[in-house]
């Protein structure tokens, strides 16, 4: 088989969910499938993470704006190499495609009530996007991929498509997240402490930004200990505004925001962590819960949407519209050492539940059932 596929963002220097899920797993498909060959379809970029091999090809194709990449640039680049089926892997797909299509839908926050808050320009040209292409090119699909049952339940509920077309297939995580000892060198460049709470925020209103540093400045009123946050991914001028529409512009001595953090850097920082906060409003899948599981630090993530089901019965949920959940939760960890260890214990075993080679074993048998 000529097996397509679209990672078209897996070369930018600022990687981000979705296209690590894509290089992962294609990652898996060049070591364990020996017997297909494939085509890795990108836009040039810094960060060529991905070599070619006799089975896997890359194929850079330029473009100015990225509809334009995906709706023409795409479909004409896979015509040429006559594939036998097109992967797309980021949610959208072109709508006229000459081949058998797949398409993984991560999820369908934008047929959902907006959360407030500010989005970037580049935010709300995907939303509409996404908002025009997904209804067109879904009926296209010989099958639908997603990320989670909740996620797969509720593409179904919302969009009625039969049983047989959509599947959920987990995430994994990579396997240089793992418990290390020597950090300091690496958590330094970000903090001065040695411990410290770290949070994945960015602009993206789902991630909850002002509730989680609300809950952060209540925990500062009743702890001893005082732990300083780490927050990735937001720039110094967003957390002024949101510490000023909180009212809480005291906490901010006790933060620090490097901005983006590279994905080689998070082990340390996630093993420097004495808890890592992943409190989103909404997450299809939530892989960096499973990144900070298996470099045996404490997670609270969120109780809605997929978060309790990659977390697990035993995951420590709170309500992340609720800031005074947040804050106890943080507290119960931080005054009872034995719960503190049972939760270290428990998500370092959570996470051998989930691979990026299954999770390749899955693609390809998908990809083997469309060409039967």
């Amino acid at each position: 088989m000529k097996i397509a596929i679209e990672a078209q963002r897996i070369f930018r220097s600022n990687k981000h969910g979705m296209d690590f899920v894509a290089l992962e797993s294609i990652r898996k498909l060049q070591k364990i499938d020996k017997e297909n060959e494939y085509y890795i379809f990108v836009s040039p970029g810094n960060d060529r993470c991905l070599e070619e091999t006799p089975n896997m090809h890359i194929i850079e194709v330029n473009c100015p704006t990225y509809p334009l990449w995906e709706q023409i640039a795409l479909p004409r680049a896979v015509a040429k190499i006559k594939a036998d089926l097109l992967h797309c892997t980021s949610n959208t797909a072109p709508i006229y495609c000459p081949v058998p299509l797949i398409l993984t839908l991560h999820d369908i926050i934008f047929l959902e009530p907006r959360q407030s808050g500010n989005k970037s320009w580049y935010q709300n040209m995907g939303w509409y996007y996404r908002r025009l292409v997904v209804p067109r090119i879904l009926p296209l699909c010989k099958k639908i991929i997603t990320v989670s049952n909740f996620e797969r339940k509720r593409i179904q509920n919302a969009l009625h498509l039969p049983n047989n077309q959509i599947t959920s297939i987990y995430n994994g995580y990579s396997r240089h997240f793992y418990p290390i000892s020597d950090i300091s060198s690496v958590t330094r460049k970000y903090v001065k402490e040695d411990e410290y709470l770290f949070f994945l925020g960015n602009t993206d209103p789902k991630k909850n930004v002002p509730r989680t540093l609300k809950a952060y400045s209540l925990y500062l009123k009743k702890s001893d200990k005082k732990r300083p946050l780490l927050i990735a991914d937001l720039k110094e001028d967003k957390l002024d505004s949101i510490l000023k529409e909180q009212g809480i512009e005291d906490i901010k001595p006790y933060l620090y925001y490097p901005g983006y953090i590279p994905n080689k850097d998070l082990a340390y920082l996630y093993n420097g962590a004495y808890v890592f906060l992943y409190t989103s409003l909404r997450e299809s899948f939530g892989i960096p819960i499973l990144e900070a599981m298996a470099c045996g630090t404490p997670v609270i993530t969120g109780n809605t949407s997929a978060m309790p089901e990659i977390a697990g019965e035993k995951g420590l949920l709170a309500d992340p519209f609720n800031e005074e959940d947040i804050s106890n939760k943080l507290l119960l960890l931080e005054n009872d050492h034995l719960y503190y260890t049972q939760q270290v214990e428990y998500g370092l075993q959570r996470v051998k539940k989930f691979s990026w080679e299954s999770t390749a074993l899955s693609l390809l048998e998908i990809y083997q059932n469309i060409l039967k």
